[in-house]
C-alpha cells in the first residue's frame, strides 16, 4: 500500500463566541483538513493543527511534507518517523506540529485495513477514559467557579484552570473554585509559564493548601533546573513537557532527572501518534504518568482519545470548555457520558469528518 495523492485544505472557522489567547488578540480557528488516497483504493481523513495561519501551514505541508510522503507505504510508519527527523534537520525545520497529520494518517490506514478502531490497533487498555474540562482564560474568579460547578454537576472527573497572568487574580480564582466544588472534587492548575520561580513556589504552596491535584507548566519546559527544584520543594505534582520539540528525546531529561512528576504530550504537537506513544512508554519505564495535552479541535481530540485508551499510565482525557466551541469537523460528537469519553468502535478514527463543514471553512485547496 502506498500514498498516491494527498489533498491539503487550509481552513478557517469563526467560533460562536470571541476567543483570544494570552496576548488578548481575538483569533479564528485555523486548521488543515487532509485526505490521503492509496493505491489500494483506501481514503484516510484527518485534521492538522495550523497555529494562527492555515495558509502558511498549508504551504509548508504542501511544499515539504507532501513530497516526503507521496509514494510511501503507511505500514512503514516507524521508518518514516526516523527518516523525517533526519529530513527535518537538513534545513527544513518545520513546526513541531507539521508532521502529525501524516503520522496519524499512517496509523489510521493500518487500523482501517485491519478493520479495528485505532485504539485497539495500538493495543487497548480500556474502552472509556475519565474526562476533565480545561478552561479558557476567564474574566473573573466567579466565572471559573461557575464553570467548575457546572462540570462537577455533569459528573466530569476534574476541572483545570488556565488562570490570568496576574498572580493575585490567579490566587482568587483558584480559591473560588475550591470553595465552589468542595474539598474532594479534583482541580488542577495550568498557568502556562506566566510566573517566575519564586512566584511559583508561593503559588504551588497555595495550591497545596487548597488540595489541587497538579500544577502544570509553571515555567517554560526548557527551564529544567528550575522545574527540578520545584518538584523538590513542592508536594504538589509538577507537570510539563507539552511544548518540548522532538518527543520523546525532548522530554527525556525532564523525565529521567525528575524535573517533572508527570509528563505531557499529544498526538498533534509531539510527533504524531508515534511520538506520543514513545513518550508514554518512556514515562512508563520511569514509573510516572503521561497525561495527554488537548489537541484543541475535536477531530484531533478524538485521536488523543484513542491514544489515551491505549496508554496504561494515563489518567484523563482533556477537552477545552465550553466544548461546543471546539466540537467542529466531526459528523457525530465524541460520546461523553457519566464522566467518561467513550471510544467509537468503527475502524480507524471511528467517526467520519464533516466535509460539509470543511467545504464551508476551506480557504484554499493545495
Amino acid at each position: 500500500m502506498k500514498f498516491t495523492n494527498i489533498e491539503i485544505r487550509a481552513c478557517r472557522h469563526e467560533p460562536d463566541q470571541a476567543y483570544s489567547l494570552k496576548d488578548g488578540k481575538p483569533i479564528d480557528f485555523e486548521f488543515l483538513a487532509m485526505r490521503f488516497d492509496t493505491d489500494e483504493g483506501m481514503s484516510i481523513e484527518t485534521f492538522g493543527f495550523a497555529g494562527r495561519s492555515a495558509l502558511a501551514m498549508g504551504a509548508v505541508s504542501a511544499e515539504l511534507l507532501r513530497p516526503f510522503f507521496l509514494g510511501r507505504d503507511p505500514d512503514y510508519r516507524e521508518k518514516h518517523w526516523h527518516d523525517y527527523r533526519r529530513f527535518n534537520r537538513a534545513w527544513n525545520f518545520t513546526p513541531a506540529y507539521a508532521y502529525a497529520p501524516y503520522d496519524i494518517a499512517c496509523h489510521l490506514a493500518q487500523a482501517q485495513k485491519a478493520g479495528l478502531p485505532l485504539y485497539k490497533h495500538l493495543g487497548a487498555v480500556r474502552d472509556s477514559v475519565p474526562i476533565y474540562g480545561s478552561s479558557l482564560t476567564l474574566p473573573t474568579a466567579e466565572a471559573y467557579a461557575a464553570e467548575a460547578r457546572e462540570l462537577q454537576a455533569r459528573g466530569w472527573a476534574a476541572y483545570k484552570l488556565h488562570p490570568p497572568a496576574d498572580i493575585d487574580v490567579a490566587f482568587e480564582a483558584h480559591r473560588a473554585c475550591r470553595e465552589a466544588v468542595g474539598p474532594d472534587f479534583r482541580l488542577m492548575s495550568d498557568p502556562v509559564s506566566n510566573f517566575n520561580f519564586q512566584q511559583n513556589l508561593h503559588f504551588g504552596k497555595m495550591l497545596e493548601e487548597l488540595n489541587y491535584y497538579w500544577l502544570e507548566e509553571p515555567m517554560f519546559d526548557e527551564c529544567h533546573g528550575s522545574m527540578r527544584e520545584l518538584t523538590r520543594q513542592l508536594r504538589i505534582p509538577i507537570v510539563g513537557g507539552e511544548t518540548a520539540e522532538n518527543h520523546p528525546a525532548g522530554v527525556a531529561e525532564l523525565v529521567a532527572t525528575r524535573a517533572v512528576d508527570i509528563v505531557r504530550g499529544d498526538a498533534s504537537w509531539s510527533g504524531g501518534i508515534t511520538g506520543l506513544m514513545k513518550t508514554a512508554h518512556l514515562a512508563e519505564a520511569h514509573g510516572i504518568n503521561c497525561e495527554i495535552h488537548t489537541a484543541i479541535y475535536h477531530p484531533l481530540e478524538l485521536v488523543n482519545l484513542h491514544c489515551a485508551a491505549a496508554i496504561r499510565n494515563n489518567e484523563f482525557f482533556e477537552v477545552l470548555v465550553p466544548e461546543h466551541l471546539f466540537a467542529i469537523g466531526l459528523k457525530n460528537p465524541i460520546d461523553i457520558r457519566e464522566g467518561h469519553a467513550h471510544l467509537p468502535q468503527a475502524p480507524g478514527l471511528g467517526i467520519a469528518l464533516d466535509w460539509d463543514f470543511i467545504d464551508n471553512a476551506t480557504l484554499k485547496v493545495l
